[in-house]
C-alpha cells in the first residue's frame, strides 16, 4: 500500500549505508489541504518513532497545510500538536455562504489549536528541527482584496506559467520564514526573487497563516511584521509540490499524497512535471493506488468535500483516514527495520529528465 521511490544519489547511498534516519537533514512538506490527512499515520510514525532522540538538525520545509505540519514538528511534542491539529480541522464547519473572512478567522482559531500553551516558542527556539515556512508577496492585480481584479491576476499568472515558469517573477517573490540559525540553502532554477525572513514572535502566526492564504479563499495577509509592505498568501502558488535544488548535504525525505508531483499551483493541469535533478537526493513516500482506491468514496480528501458532504459525514470520513493511514505508516517500519532496499523505486519514472 505504500510506494517508495529514490533519486540516484539517494538511491545509491541507501545501497552503500543502509536505510537509516541519519541519513536525511531535509523534509519536505507539500501544500495539498486535507490530502494531507493520507499521511497523518506516516507523519506521526516519523516524528515519534524514526527520528526520535534525533541530535543533529533538520530542516522542515512546508508550504499551505505542509507549513502547518512543519509547525507541529517542531513543537517538544510533535504528536500532540498534529492531534490537535487533525481533530480542529476535521471538525471546522463552514456556513453555507461562506466567505474569505469566515475561513481565515476559522483558520486563526486552527493555528491558535495547532500552535497550543507554548507552541511558537518551541518552534522558533527548537534546537534540532528547524521550521521554514514558505509564503508568496504577490505583486499587481494578485494582491487585491477584489475577487474580480484578483481573479484576472489569476488568470494572468495561468497564462504565464503555460508559456514559461520563471515569467512568475513579474507577479510573486518567494519569502521563506526560518528559525534564525538555519543554514539551508536553495537555488530555483526559475529564478523567482526569494527572501528569508527570521521568524520571531511578532510574525510567526501571520506568517503561518499566510502560507496557506489560498487566493480568492481566504484574505490575504496584509504587512507581515518585519516584511516589506504588502500582501502575501499561499506558499503553494509557486512552490506546490516544489521544483528547487536544495544544496544542503545529506537526503531529503518527501511524504507526499500520491506520486504525481506538480512545480506550482499554477502546473496542476498542466503536462510539465518536476525536474529530475531536483529529486537526486530525495526518498519519495506515497500511497499505491490499491490504497487511495480502498478508501470511502475511492479517492483521498481534498477541498472539495467541505460542499459535497455534509459535515457530520465528511468529518467521519476525514477520520477514517487518518484511521487507514496508520497502515502507511505501519509498512514504512517493516521497511526500516527489514532494510529491504530491493522495493524502492526509482524516482526519474515519475519526472521531467532535464
Amino acid at each position: 500500500m505504500l510506494e517508495i521511490y529514490a533519486g540516484d544519489t539517494a538511491l545509491k547511498t541507501i545501497k552503500e549505508q543502509g536505510f537509516s534516519p541519519r541519513l536525511f537533514n531535509t523534509f519536505l512538506g507539500a501544500s495539498g489541504g486535507p490530502k494531507w490527512f493520507t499521511l497523518y499515520g506516516l507523519d506521526k510514525y516519523i516524528f515519534g518513532e524514526f527520528f526520535q532522540g534525533r541530535e543533529q538538525p533538520l530542516n522542515l520545509i512546508g508550504s499551505s497545510v505542509g507549513a502547518f505540519r512543519t509547525a507541529c514538528f517542531a513543537q517538544k511534542d510533535p504528536i500532540s500538536a498534529l492531534n490537535r491539529f487533525v481533530k480542529e480541522y476535521c471538525g471546522t464547519v463552514y456556513s453555507e455562504r461562506v466567505t474569505p473572512a469566515e475561513v481565515t478567522q476559522k483558520a486563526r482559531i486552527l493555528l491558535g489549536v495547532l500552535f497550543g500553551d507554548n507552541g511558537i516558542d518551541e518552534i522558533i527556539n527548537n534546537p534540532v528541527y528547524k521550521a521554514h515556512f514558505i509564503v508568496t508577496k504577490n505583486h499587481g492585480f494578485v494582491g487585491s482584496e477584489n475577487r474580480l481584479i484578483q481573479g484576472i491576476g489569476l488568470l494572468k499568472s495561468m497564462l504565464l506559467n503555460s508559456i514559461d515558469r520563471s515569467l512568475l517573477k513579474h507577479q510573486y517573490q518567494r519569502y521563506i520564514f526560518q528559525t534564525q540559525d538555519s543554514q539551508l540553502t536553495l537555488r530555483d532554477p526559475a529564478n523567482i526573487p526569494t527572501k528569508t525572513i527570521t521568524l520571531s514572535t511578532a510574525n510567526i502566526k501571520e506568517a503561518l497563516l499566510a502560507s496557506g492564504a489560498i487566493p480568492l479563499v481566504m484574505q490575504g495577509i496584509k504587512d507581515i511584521a518585519g516584511c516589506p509592505k504588502g500582501m502575501y498568501r499561499d506558499g503553494g502558488l509557486i512552490d506546490y509540490h516544489f521544483d528547487i535544488d536544495i544544496n544542503n548535504k545529506g537526503l531529503v525525505l518527501y511524504p507526499h499524497f500520491n506520486a504525481i508531483l506538480k512545480a506550482g499551483w499554477f502546473d496542476k493541469k498542466l503536462t510539465r512535471k518536476v525536474r529530475a535533478q531536483h529529486y537526486d537526493n530525495t526518498v519519495l513516500l506515497c500511497p499505491s493506488q490499491r490504497f487511495i482506491e480502498a478508501l470511502p468514496y475511492g479517492k483521498i480528501p481534498d477541498r472539495s468535500d467541505f460542499s459535497a458532504l455534509e459535515p457530520e459525514k465528511r468529518a467521519q470520513y476525514w477520520q477514517r483516514v487518518c484511521h487507514e493511514s496508520e497502515k502507511l505508516a505501519q509498512e514504512f517500519s517493516a521497511f526500516y527495520q527489514q532494510q529491504d532496499i530491493g522495493r524502492i523505486k526509482n524516482i526519474n519514472q515519475l519526472l521531467d529528465p532535464y
